[in-house]
């Protein structure tokens, strides 16, 4: 057997994400975990609409309660739909994910610094008049 013929032997058993075969019991428990995840992103989206249009909440945590939910979301989404786990199979994408976070931040930090300082080395607007005169 040349080395050629053994490599492609031990790469065999390597199968894309999505690509296993699997028994009834394995699709069953796949679909069931899909439900769950729409199940819960489902229920917290009615709890956000029933938090900002009801007066049973403190108006002044209304702000806060949305932002909890919403990052409650985006967890079901990543957890239930992008499978974006703590296990050994999903570092890659907890490092795309991580790395895609700190780029919006990055960005969004970037504006903020930008358009207050542009606002704060802006020439006063009566300057601004007596130069057009």
């Amino acid at each position: 057997m040349s080395d050629t013929e053994i490599g492609l032997h031990l790469h065999d058993n390597d199968i894309a994400p999505g690509d296993e075969r699997g028994d009834g019991r394995e699709i069953a428990e796949g679909i069931l975990g899909y439900l769950v995840g729409l199940g819960l992103a489902t229920l917290i989206t009615v709890v956000a609409f029933f938090v900002s249009g009801t007066s049973l909440v403190w108006q002044p945590s209304i702000p806060i309660a949305l932002m909890v939910l919403a990052i409650a979301q985006m967890g079901v989404h990543l957890v239930f739909f992008l499978h974006v786990t703590t296990g050994p199979e999903s570092y890659n994408n907890v490092l795309a994910l991580a790395f895609g976070v700190l780029i919006v931040f990055l960005l969004i930090v970037g504006s903020l610094w930008i358009m207050t300082h542009l606002n704060h080395n802006m020439m006063p607007m009566e300057r601004i008049m007596r130069m057009q005169d």
